[in-house]
């Protein structure tokens, strides 16, 4: 019970922060950015909102100018469900990623990060 009090407490801290400290998005010409719009609808990270990795990789994303469709995970939530048949476990944050008709799912906030850069940045 405390760790979980800490733990949200230490998340919102994060959270303010973030939202206060937040790096300026990457610009594009409408026709780039489009392009990156419709890469992006193949998507989805399954996050937690006051999880540091998870505001870490919301950071890269936020910086690459990514609409990337967020997925809460919290107990009771259906994406957690999802998280859990698709990834095989429940761990945040999760990006899935739609290829080819074919679902792949990666997890550990630096590979998603070094992920993102690699195809967008």
């Amino acid at each position: 019970m405390l760790v979980k009090i800490l733990r949200n407490g230490i998340g919102g801290i994060l959270q303010v922060g973030d939202i206060l400290t937040r790096p300026t998005r990457m610009r594009r010409s409408p026709d780039a950015q489009q392009q990156i719009d419709e890469a992006c609808a193949q998507l989805a990270l399954y996050q937690l909102p006051r999880c540091p990795f998870c505001i870490k990789v919301r950071r890269g994303m936020h910086k690459l100018n990514l609409p990337i469709e967020l997925r809460n995970v919290q107990p009771g939530s259906p994406h957690r469900d999802a998280l859990q048949a698709g990834g095989g476990r429940i761990k945040s944050p999760c990006l899935r990623i739609e290829e080819n008709g074919e679902s792949r799912w990666m997890y550990e906030s630096n590979d998603i990060i070094a992920y993102l850069q690699q195809r967008f940045g």
